[in-house]
């Protein structure tokens, strides 16, 4: 079934660039030259996805994307905002009116093609799970964490001597968000920190990098945010459809992390597209093996898997020390980088008393631990 776009801008002639580079891949183009009745017109025609100009004539794009957003039926339509503007100004007010992308003129045809498929692609992730209930729900809980987050900004800046703290502490309650919703807890949050930080300080790196790490690593799962709940929390072995849902956590959540002049926050966006890459090549999303994986992310990797295997997870069994030992071992070399690995078990009695430290809740799970154990070290690996 063809996919429809419609785009809307007030130049003919951008209409026409935009339709002629987007019809050879089999998209139906709507056309619309104003933003006049764009409400009426985008609920009459039911677009996949809409290309809006920033500019029109007697309305903005930033106004247009406002009304589309209150509409209940219609929000879920992904919004690529075509502007001419660059400035970091005109991208914020985009976002705080609900845009999804932006492309800036003059549009290359490839960055187009590239960001209408994978808008697409999200949209029907959401489809396939029925999902708008869940983004309604999501929508008021980020309304209320937004409010909160506000007036924590105005207190820190009447506190100055507190901004990095209270920077750090936003970080980790989005890490806390992001985590929720499959059963982790803080406890692996503060685990997934610390062993990172203690396999760096073994590496010898400096204090400076281990602790952007340590700080950067809490974030390597944001993109859970964006994975369906029938996936993410299905307790059996997912089928090959749904592990490619699945896979897509790291790439959404780099695209949350993604353009940000922080370091924390590009090293983080670093850690969550990659850290489910495998030193043999074999891991996700582009399959990087040995040194074309970041250092970063392959230190996450360990701590990610190692906790994932000693802790209770929905589609898992608690493994045993000795056993997670041993899986470790044997997959050095395979999944893991074998310089990685031996820093791990050089402080591994710093390792233990992390786990000991930041100990979890018992969760009662409803599957028996029995009808687990078959796939549970596969999984693990997949989804830790």
């Amino acid at each position: 079934m063809q996919a429809k776009i419609m785009v809307i801008d007030d130049s003919k002639l951008e209409r026409k660039l935009l339709a002629a580079f987007l019809k050879p891949h089999n998209y139906q183009i709507i056309e619309v030259d104003n933003g006049r009745n764009v409400v009426e017109l985008v609920r009459a025609h039911q677009p996949d996805l809409i290309l809006l100009d920033l500019i029109l004539e007697g309305i903005t794009g930033i106004e247009i994307c406002t009304q589309l957003k209150k509409e209940e039926d219609l929000r879920l339509i992904p919004v690529v905002m075509v502007t001419s503007y660059a400035d970091k100004a005109s991208r914020i007010k985009g976002l705080e009116a609900g845009a999804d992308d932006f492309l800036i003129k003059p549009v290359d045809r490839a960055e187009l093609v590239a960001r209408v498929k994978s808008s697409l692609k999200i949209k029907a992730y959401h489809e396939y799970a029925r999902m708008k209930d869940y983004y309604h729900n999501l929508e008021l809980a980020v309304r209320e964490k937004t409010s909160q987050l506000e007036n924590a900004l105005e207190q820190i800046k009447q506190a100055n001597a507190s901004l990095t703290q209270a920077y750090l502490d936003t970080l980790y309650r989005l890490s806390i968000a992001a985590e929720y919703r499959d059963e982790d807890t803080a406890g692996h949050i503060k685990r997934i920190s610390h062993y990172s930080l203690v396999i760096c300080r073994s590496l010898g790196l400096p204090p400076s990098l281990s602790e952007m790490i340590s700080q950067a690593s809490p974030l390597h799962d944001v993109g859970k945010i964006g994975v369906p709940d029938k996936v993410l929390l299905k307790p059996g072995k997912l089928t090959w459809e749904e592990w490619q849902i699945m896979k897509q956590h790291t790439i959404i959540g780099a695209n949350i992390l993604t353009g940000s002049n922080n370091k924390l926050l590009q090293l983080a966006e670093q850690i969550a597209l990659s850290h489910h890459e495998r030193y043999d090549g074999s891991g996700y999303p582009y399959g990087l093996s040995g040194s074309k994986i970041p250092l970063s992310s392959k230190i996450v990797a360990l701590a990610d898997v190692f906790d994932a295997l000693t802790s209770k997870r929905i589609y898992k069994p608690i493994f045993s020390t000795t056993e997670a030992v041993k899986i470790i071992k044997d997959s050095t070399g395979s999944h893991f980088d074998p310089e990685i690995t031996a820093a791990f078990f050089k402080a591994f009695d710093e390792i233990l008393d992390v786990k000991e430290h930041f100990k979890d809740e018992k969760i009662n799970h409803p599957l028996p631990k029995a009808k687990l154990v078959g796939h549970a070290i596969d999984m693990t690996f997949q989804m830790s």
